[in-house]
């Protein structure tokens, strides 16, 4: 009896029903090509989330390669977080890949040109095929804890009152205010009340929120860190904030610039600065802070604060300067940004005008989401995915700064002890949005630093480890040592 087919068993797919054909793989790169087939399966549906992979020594005959090509690529699935090994049930798919394949290229279309960095150029970029997405701040979408979060709904749902269903406090529940108040204290070293904090949808909401506030006072510029986020730049530009760079160097932003400005209010994230990765030492942090008690209003992303990997991240601003301090972060680099939650802590003079700057953008964020990462942090499961994720970021960090230690000798490496990217800088002579266009072409998708810096700046690539594998990460550092001039 076939007992594959019975209920609880695993329906187990052949090579002949993938059409897989050896003979369409470039010479030397039969595993890449094997893991590239496998993973586009699972994505367009063919492998479904149970299906059972073909044993490594069948498929391995089937396709006529050797048995080790078959399990380098199922190990890299693995890696991926897209297929598990059950034991005597084989290896059994158990999640799509985090990022959906992008739409095919139209016959003799060319990936899109980066040089000159348009309100869409993410979306342009998102959109482009590439075989190694080194996008920076994106986390490792294939590690998101489904089951944890699916018990959670589980027991949201179960007790959850039927008013619950209807529109809540335009701040956010107050399971959530309680849970993320509880988790700044822990983490960040701030004492906020629940009724201190305001859920939004990601620190994007929460910059529009803040460019609200500061266009009811007549405030049409903002100071921001050299180099700083592009997206975040272009958010505040979009509602008509003019943004005038303050430079970062090793110690991070250069306080006594900032007051030679004259700026009102700055942008700033000290705890882990994108994209170099410095960390505001703490004089310049003194320093900023008594710049605030002067009358200036600092923005802090805490961007991520969370992932340290050397020691215990810094206390955040907020902890220290409440007054002076609106304070924002979110789950998109703890879990994923596809949650869209995040929150924001302003304040307490401005509280009530933030939150009705909430409601009327738009009624509050979805509250079942929000119950449900609540119960994800009061059962301490997001605390050991924290724990969890800090292990493979690490290893693949690891791997990624061997890699540029190997094949890229003259690059310098920034950020290195925190974070989920790695900054790297070359010699003058080198084109980054050159370089960058020239990897995109050949597959592997980066940032040019120059795309986040608005003052003369070293040329580099911001590069984000944490949603690939090591494999994945070396074989993109080699392929961008073959571009380099």
């Amino acid at each position: 009896m076939d007992r594959s087919n019975q209920a609880g068993f695993p329906r187990t797919i052949g090579a002949d029903f993938l059409q897989l054909n050896p003979a369409e793989a470039p010479v030397g790169g039969l595993a890449d090509w094997l893991t590239d087939q496998l993973r586009a399966a699972i994505s367009d549906g063919r492998l479904a989330i149970g299906s059972r992979l073909p044993a490594s020594r069948l498929l391995a005959a089937e396709l006529q390669v050797s048995r080790g090509v078959v399990t380098e690529a199922y190990q890299r699935l693995t890696e991926d977080g897209q297929v598990s090994g059950r034991g005597r049930a084989g290896t059994v798919v158990v999640a799509a890949p985090a990022v959906a394949p992008a739409p095919r290229a139209r016959s003799g279309s060319r990936p899109p040109r980066i040089n000159a960095p348009g309100l869409d150029i993410f979306d342009e970029l998102r959109a482009a095929p590439a075989r190694i997405d080194l996008t920076p701040g994106v986390p490792d979408l294939a590690s998101f804890p489904r089951a944890a979060w699916l018990r959670s709904e589980r027991a949201v749902l179960s007790n959850l009152e039927a008013s619950a269903f209807g529109y809540g406090d335009p701040s956010g529940t107050p399971e959530l205010r309680a849970a993320v108040s509880t988790w700044l204290a822990r983490y960040r070293g701030i004492t906020a009340a629940p009724d201190e904090v305001i859920i939004v949808a990601g620190v994007a909401q929460a910059i529009s929120l803040l460019t609200h506030h500061l266009a009811a006072r007549g405030i049409t510029e903002i100071a921001v860190e050299d180099p700083s986020s592009l997206g975040s730049r272009q958010h505040l530009e979009e509602w008509a904030l003019r943004t005038r760079p303050i430079p970062v160097d090793s110690g991070g932003l250069q306080v006594d610039v900032l007051r030679k400005s004259g700026a009102q209010v700055v942008m700033v994230t000290p705890a882990h600065h994108f994209p170099t990765g410095v960390v505001l030492e703490g004089e310049r942090r003194r320093d900023l802070l008594q710049w605030a008690a002067d009358g200036g209003l600092i923005f802090e992303d805490d961007y991520d604060a969370e992932h340290r990997y050397d020691r215990p991240p810094i206390p955040a601003l907020r902890s220290m300067q409440a007054e002076q301090v609106v304070y924002a972060g979110s789950v998109s680099k703890l879990l994923a940004p596809a949650l869209r939650i995040g929150w924001i802590v302003p304040p307490a003079q401005y509280r009530d005008e933030f939150i009705a700057l909430k409601r009327r953008a738009d009624l509050g964020n979805a509250a079942l989401p929000q119950l449900t990462l609540a119960h994800l942090m009061n059962s301490g499961d997001l605390e050991r995915q924290l724990r969890y994720v800090h292990r493979r970021h690490r290893t693949r960090r690891d791997a990624m700064a061997t890699a540029i230690a190997n094949y890229l000798p003259t690059a310098t490496v920034h950020g290195a002890a925190a974070g989920l990217h790695l900054t790297i800088t070359f010699p003058e002579h080198v084109d980054d949005v050159a370089l960058a266009t020239a990897a995109l072409t050949a597959g592997i998708k980066v940032h040019p630093l120059s795309w986040h810096c608005q003052l003369p700046h070293a040329p580099g690539l911001v590069l984000g480890y944490a949603a690939r594998t090591p494999t994945d990460l070396t074989q993109a550092i080699k392929t961008l040592a073959t571009l380099l001039p």
